[in-house]
């Protein structure tokens, strides 16, 4: 996943990040939840394959909401204090959901497709999480 990455300038990395941000402040929007603040001292992202976002919510929770060339999804801060603690969970969450759609009473042919995307961006989310030159910077 983070092989072969294209080479942003400032200006292309600024605007991607600008548009994850307003596509994960969306979708916390479409489920109800409203943000008060990003938390970017503890968010990441990897232009542009995977941004990590750390919010804090109007009703004063944490969240973590991952998007990018990956699912958009979310979970909260209780099961992962940093963004490479929600790296993995997010892709063992995925490898658990595809593994439930794969073994289902004969799934689609669909959900055979999605639950092999889930797959694959689990792997290469996993493998990111692995590579300890990315999170040094992370305490």
């Amino acid at each position: 996943m983070a092989d072969n990455q294209p080479k942003y300038t400032e200006e292309q990395l600024q605007a991607w990040v600008r548009t994850k941000f307003q596509e994960a402040n969306k979708f916390l929007a479409e489920q109800g939840i409203i943000s008060d603040q990003i938390l970017s001292k503890d968010s990441r992202y990897l232009a542009p394959l995977v941004a990590v976002w750390k919010f804090s919510t109007t009703d004063k929770h944490k969240i973590w909401v991952i998007n990018g060339d990956v699912p958009t999804d979310m979970v909260t801060e209780k099961v992962a204090q940093s963004a490479r603690e929600a790296v993995r969970h997010f892709a063992l969450n995925w490898q658990l959901k595809a593994d439930a759609i794969l073994h289902s009473e004969q799934p689609s042919q669909e959900q055979r497709n999605y639950a092999n995307y889930l797959i694959n961006r689990a792997e290469n989310l996993y493998q990111l999480g692995e590579q300890e030159a990315l999170w040094e910077q992370q305490a």
